[in-house]
């Protein structure tokens, strides 16, 4: 059944499409037994002429045929945490004794032993009064962004420019008055506290590692402002937790600066190989969160197999550094032979390696022949998530990829980007 409009949503697919910015998802079945690899089934889409994925599962023999082992590089399970020993006998333990589900919202039959235990380990880790855990990191933000803004009476929220839109969600869904500063402009966020009256409630919201480019936000600087113009500090630390600081506890507390900040927000679905978000602070302000936010109160909760999971791998990564270190070392090798083959990407200090490949079409072609000439998985990045003109490959380095590995990956980038970078000049010449 057609209906009036229905011609319109389907001519925004067809500019996508015309643009190179339509997006199709492969599907993979990660491994358990090797972290760095997946088996590959092709690509599934809604759109009509490039729909094509399982028919079932268990797959059938013509699909276990098609199926290929690819090397994976862009997941942000970022050290493997999915895969730890402890973690999955964790996730069995808890569902031999507690079943797949929650059973209902927090405040009905959902609060589980494993929910309690996770949130009391996640406040230790971040040295706070409390935490609350979430069914996404998208949802604590929203959740907790839009009721400190609605409840801080006349309120005002300074926002840097490239915060995840988590956060501009709950930013919006507060109603409150909110400032945009320039991307880690520190100049700029002072004349904006300086023009905004003493009196008014005042947040400000970044993050410690930005997603896309990897580079940091200046925590210091914000928490010295803060304290200046009597203001809150929230910090989305999900690029980080698990990976920087003591135990995992993210930048702010590498750099002594955990107790200035006032709500730190993180994930367990990156470094903490699971699922789910969290804020930690204080009593008072958890509290707020937990009785006035409908994305918390309204919620199906964590099944508590995810929380046991998410409970043991911040237990292993609080005790081991062997993880975290074998990371960076891996992240400085993958930087180096990029940087020998004269491979444009941006270096930021952390262990995101975005390779440049300028427009959407040419960064998705990259991006499948790689995976259909060399069995390399990495996902193009184009807009609406990256600017138009700073199209990417978000290239994640785990612990577990060898040598050989990011030799291979980076003699793959060289043969496919001579070859695109020759097919496009080609391309304009006509």
């Amino acid at each position: 059944m057609s209906r009036n409009g229905e011609g319109g949503l389907e001519a925004s697919l067809n500019g996508m499409r015309l643009r190179g910015e339509y997006r199709s998802f492969s599907i993979l079945r990660r491994r358990a037994d090797q972290i760095t690899r997946a088996d590959h089934f092709g690509t599934h889409s809604l759109s009509a002429d490039a729909a094509s994925g399982l028919d079932c599962v268990p797959l059938n023999s013509k699909q276990l045929e098609s199926m290929r082992d690819v090397s994976v590089w862009c997941s942000n399970d970022y050290l493997g945490m999915s895969r730890h020993p402890s973690v999955i006998e964790a996730a069995k333990t808890a569902l031999d004794l507690c079943g797949a589900g929650a059973g209902g919202t927090r405040n009905i039959a959902g609060t589980n032993i494993y929910h309690v235990a996770l949130e009391r380990e996640l406040a230790e880790l971040h040295n706070k009064e409390a935490a609350l855990i979430f069914t996404s990191g998208y949802n604590a933000n929203e959740a907790a962004l839009g009721v400190f803004g609605r409840y801080l009476e006349d309120s005002v929220i300074f926002s840097d420019s490239l915060n995840h839109a988590s956060m501009i969600a709950g930013i919006r869904t507060s109603r409150a008055e909110c400032k945009i500063w320039p991307h880690n402009d520190i100049v700029a966020l002072r004349k904006m506290l300086e023009e905004t009256p003493h009196e008014r409630p005042k947040l400000i919201a970044f993050e410690s590692v930005y997603s896309m480019d990897g580079d940091i936000g200046p925590i210091k600087e914000v928490c010295d402002l803060a304290d200046e113009f009597d203001a809150f500090v929230y910090l989305d630390e999900v690029h980080a937790v698990g990976l920087y600081g003591p135990g995992g506890a993210g930048v702010a507390a590498e750099r002594g600066l955990s107790d200035r900040v006032d709500i730190i927000q993180g994930t367990l679905g990156k470094a903490f190989g699971v699922q789910g978000g969290y804020i930690a602070g204080s009593r008072a302000m958890i509290d707020l969160v937990r009785t006035f936010a409908p994305g918390f109160i309204f919620s199906t909760a964590l099944s508590p197999v995810i929380a046991a999971s998410a409970l043991a791998s911040i237990r292993h990564l609080r005790a081991s550094n062997v993880e975290r270190e074998r990371h960076q070392s891996n992240v400085a090798y993958v930087k180096q032979v990029l940087t020998d083959n004269n491979i444009d990407f941006i270096d930021q200090p952390t262990h995101i390696v975005p390779v440049l490949v300028e427009g959407a079409a040419t960064c998705v072609a990259t991006a499948r022949t790689l995976l259909r000439d060399w069995n390399i998985y990495v996902q193009p990045i184009v807009y609406p998530t990256v600017p138009r003109g700073t199209e990417r490959l978000r290239i994640t380095p785990s612990p577990f990829h060898d040598e050989d590995a990011i030799n291979r990956l980076a003699e793959a980038l060289v043969c496919v980007l001579t070859v695109e970078k020759q097919e496009s000049a080609s391309a304009h010449a006509r």
